[in-house]
């Protein structure tokens, strides 16, 4: 008798092994993804490396540390490269093993540490990325420092710069992230850039970042050549000899903020992702090719109004591959250097990464959709042989009852076609009423898409009897430039109107119960259930997390340039264009129960937001409840602080919208 299907609970969504984006062999037989795990009692994570057959052989395990992240197949095929942290490393550092088996070697011993790796084209050397104060010469002056600053009594954060803070941690140290050079026989490692003036972005850099000629002769890096660094500069592409350390910028004169080069196998061009930021603090980018010999640049892809992202090159070096998001659902796109539009290789879903073999012939990329978590598939380079990886959730998620899912247009501001997605719950009956949950996403320019979402996910949600709207409102990414920009400097009335459209046009449909609809958010969809609640009343509950409240007090945030260009004036210079924009503006009108939650180390929307927000709701006597984590920053990622979010969120909107579908009157 076959077992009967459940609902997805909390503690299957954390059961789930999260399989990151793939590397692959030059053969194309094999890919190699970190797997990380999650052990709700313990209240941790591990993260191991698997190996999996591009035919949908048994996937395998390959390491077993707890910490081992972003592999990357050496170009001859004989080591598989990955950061980890093991027994006495404090911090992370580069391991090698053999894609066979045995034992993983630490190659690197940096008192700094190692991250974002990347291959010298003859698999002699690893370049990475590493954090040091670029006045002091060699690890042990590095090491010094390190330790005399982890010993001091003294814990203050000193700085003179305009931002000086990133998402959850300090910038105020006077590192910067450098590129270094590991050999593979002797595990010596050099920084490329001592000395040299130049470093990679402070914002997080990855191997997203900079790149390494074919012949290992030059370095192309992502550099803001400001003064001081920050989010809202235009930064350029900078070339650097690896063996002098000499370097010239490419793009003094491009008139745009350059980012993201890529070297072409064949070493005649480079390609990277130029923003027009002059003209739109938004702009979605295009890309620029750049020829070596020294005879320009141009730009590809004319006609492409959608943001890429990922680029590779293909072995040939006469097209591009890149993941582009249209829709609501990111695909991996192929461009020929003469081609007007890229041709889709592999639909979304939602693609987060790919890989190429080295001779072109295969595709290893992980996809998820709103129905199932990111899992790996292989396809060929003309998108042909689509092929499913063996997954290690397959018996875990063949007994998870999956909502079915759904794509609807509605008419939202002024009649502007509006995307929605919809996750029914897993029994659901359209002769019944059922409440409606609205999951209204952040950015602002960002989008619900057909994926698969740990902190939000729709069909937990669903789970628990809500059918699930992600409206995909003004300003969200996917749609072209000018939708992103129809918000701009008028923040909240196009987004309400979208979301209301949404709750309209589900409410026609005949099973929405109208006594029944709540609506939840986290950070810019946070601020706009707190818009809401100054604008509507017509929702039984909010939850708003990590919500934008008070823009006036905003300028806390480490982007507050940012968002001085989002809402158009500093509150000084435009009071009443910042004050419309603000739900606080509009606490008099605030009547809807609200869950408050947020993380005390959030730095891009301060913790005082919610706090403002809690204080204002219960001065009004508005029935409100506050959820704070201590240990918690932007997102909630811990497994037992999840569980409590989860467990909080079902109680606060089931106390006023039961779940559940009842019979028509």
């Amino acid at each position: 008798m076959p077992t009967q299907k459940k609902p997805l609970s909390v503690e299957d969504l954390w059961a789930i092994k999260r399989i990151g984006s793939p590397t692959c062999s030059p053969d194309g037989r094999t890919a190699c993804a970190a797997v990380t795990s999650y052990d709700m009692d313990k209240n941790e994570g591990r993260t191991e490396l698997w190996l999996f057959p591009s035919d949908g052989g048994h996937a395998r395990r390959l390491t077993a540390g707890d910490k081992d992240s972003e592999p990357v197949w050496s170009p001859d095929g004989k080591w598989i490269a990955f950061t980890a942290k093991r027994k006495d490393d404090e911090e992370a550092q580069i391991y090698l093993i053999a894609p066979d088996g045995g034992e993983a070697r630490r190659l690197s011993s940096l008192s700094t540490g190692a991250l974002a790796l990347r291959w010298f084209p003859d698999s002699k050397r690893i370049a990475f990325v590493s954090w040091v104060w670029p006045d002091l010469d060699g690890d042990k002056a590095q090491a010094k420092r390190k330790r005399q600053r982890k010993d001091a009594k003294v814990k203050a954060h000193l700085s003179e710069r305009k931002e000086y803070r990133f998402w959850d941690h300090w910038l105020a140290d006077g590192r910067e992230p450098h590129i270094f050079a590991c050999e593979v026989t002797t595990g010596r490692c050099r920084d490329l850039l001592s000395r040299s003036g130049v470093a990679l972005q402070p914002w997080e850099p990855s191997a997203e970042h900079y790149d390494i000629s074919p012949d290992g002769q030059e370095l192309a890096l992502t550099v803001d050549l400001a003064d001081e660094p920050r989010l809202m500069n235009e930064v350029d592409i900078v070339t650097v000899n690896v063996a002098t350390g000499r370097h010239r910028t490419l793009t003094a004169d491009s008139g745009f903020s350059d980012e993201h080069p890529r070297y072409s196998p064949d070493g005649a061009h480079l390609v990277w992702h130029s923003y027009n930021v002059r003209r739109s603090f938004n702009d979605q980018g295009r890309l620029t090719l750049y020829r070596r010999n020294g005879s320009g640049t141009r730009r590809l892809a004319r006609r492409l109004d959608r943001a890429t992202s990922r680029l590779a090159w293909a072995s040939d070096s006469a097209s591009l591959f890149m993941l582009i998001e249209d829709r609501g659902r990111q695909g991996l796109y192929r461009l020929g250097l003469n081609d007007a539009l890229p041709a889709r290789v592999a639909a979304g879903g939602s693609i987060a990464g790919f890989a190429l073999s080295r001779d072109g012939r295969r595709v290893v990329f992980d996809r998820a959709t709103t129905a199932h978590p990111p899992a790996l598939f292989a396809i060929g380079p003309d998108s042909a042989g689509e092929q499913a990886l063996d997954s290690p959730n397959q018996a875990l998620l063949s007994r998870a009852a999956i909502g079915a899912s759904r794509e609807f247009t509605v008419k939202g501001w002024e009649g502007d076609p509006v995307q929605a997605w919809v996750v029914y719950p897993p029994n659901f009956d359209p002769k019944k009423k059922w409440p409606l949950l609205h999951s209204i996403h952040g950015g602002p320019h960002a989008a619900n898409t057909d994926g698969w979402h740990f902190r939000w996910n729709m069909q937990l949600f669903a789970a628990h009897g809500y059918v699930v709207v992600g409206v995909n409102y003004h300003g969200s990414s996917g749609f072209g430039q000018r939708w992103l920009e129809t918000i701009t400097r008028d923040c909240g009335k196009r987004e309400l109107a979208d979301v209301e459209a949404a709750t309209d046009f589900m409410l026609r449909q005949g099973y929405i119960d109208r006594q029944r609809l709540v609506a939840s958010g986290g950070s810019y969809g946070g601020y706009m259930v707190a818009y809401m609640n100054g604008h509507t009343d017509r929702y039984r509950a909010y939850v708003c997390h990590a919500g934008c409240y008070d823009w006036v007090s905003m300028m806390a945030t480490d982007g507050y340039l940012f968002f001085a260009k989002e809402l158009g004036a500093f509150h000084w210079d435009n009071p009443a264009q910042v004050m419309k924009q603000s739900p606080h503006h509009y606490a008099k009108r605030f009547k809807t129960p609200t869950l408050v939650i947020h993380g005390e180390l959030d730095y891009r929307v301060p913790a005082t937001q919610a706090l403002q927000y809690y204080n204002t709701l219960r001065t009004r006597d508005v029935p409100a409840r506050l959820v704070y984590f201590p240990d918690e920053n932007h997102w909630i990622l811990k497994p037992q602080n999840s569980r409590l979010w989860y467990r909080e969120f079902f109680a606060w909107i089931k106390r006023y919208a039961p779940p559940g579908p009842v019979r028509r009157r």
